[in-house]
């Protein structure tokens, strides 16, 4: 598949150049001054980012990548639904950090900006290294398809845990080489106090939520090379899935609630991928479904249907519970 797409630099740097306008547009115009995101305007950018996704699958990529098809679209699809899925259970503990440190709703969407802004080139780099390590070694992906079913069976039974900051390697180092300032300055990460350069209490927030992507992008990046090893289709889903974290935030922190069998909905997804990229070893070593392939219009209704069952069950579940008591 990776060999039948058309695929060089041109994209890459194209692709790569547009999201940076992208991003330099949202902070340079639309969020220059620093102010609270409303529900209004976070479902405004959410909506933007899911048509503009569908946009480059359906429209843009056709046009400009040689050889891209159906297979390919509905691979970007697959892809970008589970990596912004997965991207929903990352608001609730984004959600936990910022009420952790108290941060003011008006810095919150400066955070997510440099954040998201890091998260990029993190799995960028993951995914490159991925790609790489895939095409070398494919039996990596059964090792990655037995961590993917591993990971989904501990995310059931695992339970929401505080943010601890002090347990964190990247707060402890961030303490240890830059004196911290006692209270917010603004939306600044770094303030000079006294002639000592300071990391303001935003700085380190936008330390925990760029660990706590790391340590989601563990999960999501194997998950996404279960669904295609194409390296351009896996960037661009994660990047459009990530350009949309921002404003989902802001539309789902404030109903964190209604949410309760999502968890159990994305870890049904990370067993269902990590099965999906094990089958072709259990065809080969025990027989059994021989000649069946599971394809991409598969994963895709499969992936949809999980997401949609456990978002449905949740909201019906929030709508039967009696009203608090006043």
């Amino acid at each position: 598949m990776l060999a039948l797409i058309d695929i060089g630099p041109l994209h890459w740097a194209g692709f790569i150049t547009a999201v940076l306008v992208l991003l330099a547009l949202d902070l340079g115009v639309f969020h220059r001054h620093a102010h609270v995101v409303k529900f209004r305007e976070a479902l405004g950018w959410t909506a933007f980012w899911f048509t503009l996704a569908l946009f480059f699958a359906f429209l843009i990529a056709p046009h400009l990548v040689g050889q891209w098809g159906r297979t390919e679209t509905v691979e970007f699809i697959t892809g970008y639904i589970t990596e912004l899925s997965l991207s929903m259970d990352n608001v609730f503990v984004i959600a936990l950090i910022f009420n952790y440190f108290r941060v003011p709703l008006a810095f919150q969407h400066r955070v997510l900006f440099w954040g998201i802004l890091g998260a990029l080139v993190m799995r960028g780099v993951m995914i490159f290294l991925g790609a790489q390590a895939v095409a070398e070694f494919h039996w990596i992906l059964y090792f990655l398809g037995a961590f993917l079913v591993y990971s989904g069976v501990k995310m059931i039974f695992a339970g929401e845990e505080s943010p601890e900051p002090e347990k964190n390697p990247a707060i402890r180092l961030a303490r240890r080489l830059y004196p911290i300032a006692p209270d917010f300055v603004g939306q600044k990460f770094v303030v000079v106090n006294a002639g000592r350069r300071m990391l303001t209490p935003l700085a380190l927030v936008l330390v925990m939520v760029e660990t706590t992507d790391l340590i989601f992008a563990v999960d999501s990046i194997p998950a996404i090379f279960g669904i295609t090893t194409n390296s351009f289709i896996i960037f661009t889903s994660n990047v459009f899935a990530i350009l949309g974290l921002r404003s989902l935030y802001f539309v789902l922190a404030g109903a964190i609630g209604y949410f309760r069998y999502l968890k159990v909905g994305l870890s049904l997804v990370l067993v269902f991928i990590g099965l999906k990229m094990l089958l072709p070893l259990v065809q080969a070593k025990l027989g059994l479904f021989p000649g069946w392939k599971m394809t991409s219009t598969h994963a895709l209704v499969v992936v949809a249907g999980i997401i949609l069952v456990s978002v449905l069950a949740s909201l019906i579940a929030a709508r039967r519970e009696p009203p608090p008591p006043h």
